[in-house]
């Protein structure tokens, strides 16, 4: 049986070493950046919301799409990460994610984890974030548009996250640069559609039920007196 070439979780063997190296060592940068910068923004409440996204991303990850042709996808979950914890704690939580994944189900390689999260991790969820930031402000506010922003930046959060994969792919000499962004991003087109719908039917659940946590993201601890 021959391996599924293109997934976006990749396993090790579809990334040479140099690729993988810059990978990891981007993705181990930013979240040595990120563990400060969300230290600093955010309060001991936000610790338990951490782990209840990291539980949720994680549950919703174990559900790959297969996908003829070789290609496989799942959500991503950055986008909703980022909207509720800011994208430094996003991607936090979604490095955790990713690391367990791989290192006790063996669902990504070790040595192919630092371009998984920076794919999925960084791309997926500071990307999605500020375009969802940008678009919520030119469409009228966060308040009034924050669905449909959601829905157009995590959509394209899976587009972009798909496209840099295969561009790695093809750095890597995996295959021919067309051969990965067609099967990447072309399936991607139609698994985001999934992402948008799960990421807004979440947010609205929380805005029905949690609106409180609709403000963490913007919390700052107290300074001590």
């Amino acid at each position: 049986m021959t391996a599924p070439l293109f997934l976006l979780h990749a396993p090790d063997g579809f990334f040479s070493t140099p690729v993988a190296s810059v990978l990891w060592a981007i993705s181990a940068l930013v979240l040595a950046v990120s563990l400060r910068k969300a230290g600093d923004q955010l309060d001991e409440k936000a610790v338990p919301l951490m782990g209840v996204m990291a539980a949720f991303i994680f549950a919703a990850q174990m559900f790959n799409f297969q996908i003829p042709g070789g290609t496989s996808g799942h959500l991503l979950g950055g986008v909703l990460a980022a909207i509720l914890l800011g994208p430094y704690a996003g991607t936090i939580v979604m490095a955790c994610v990713i690391a367990t994944q791989g290192i006790v189900f063996q669902d990504g390689g070790l040595v192919a984890m630092g371009a998984n999260i920076f794919n999925m991790g960084i791309i997926g969820t500071f990307g999605g974030y500020y375009l969802y930031r940008t678009l919520a402000g030119a469409l009228g506010g966060e308040q009034k548009m924050r669905l449909p922003a959601a829905a157009i930046a995590a959509y394209t959060s899976v587009v972009a996250s798909a496209f840099i994969c295969a561009i790695e792919l093809w750095l890597s000499d995996t295959t021919s640069l067309w051969t990965a962004v067609t099967a990447m991003v072309g399936w991607h087109l139609i698994i985001g559609i999934g992402e948008a719908l799960i990421t807004v039917g979440a947010l609205s659940f929380i805005a029905a039920s949690r609106a409180d946590l609709l403000r963490v993201r913007d919390a700052r601890p107290q300074a001590a007196a």
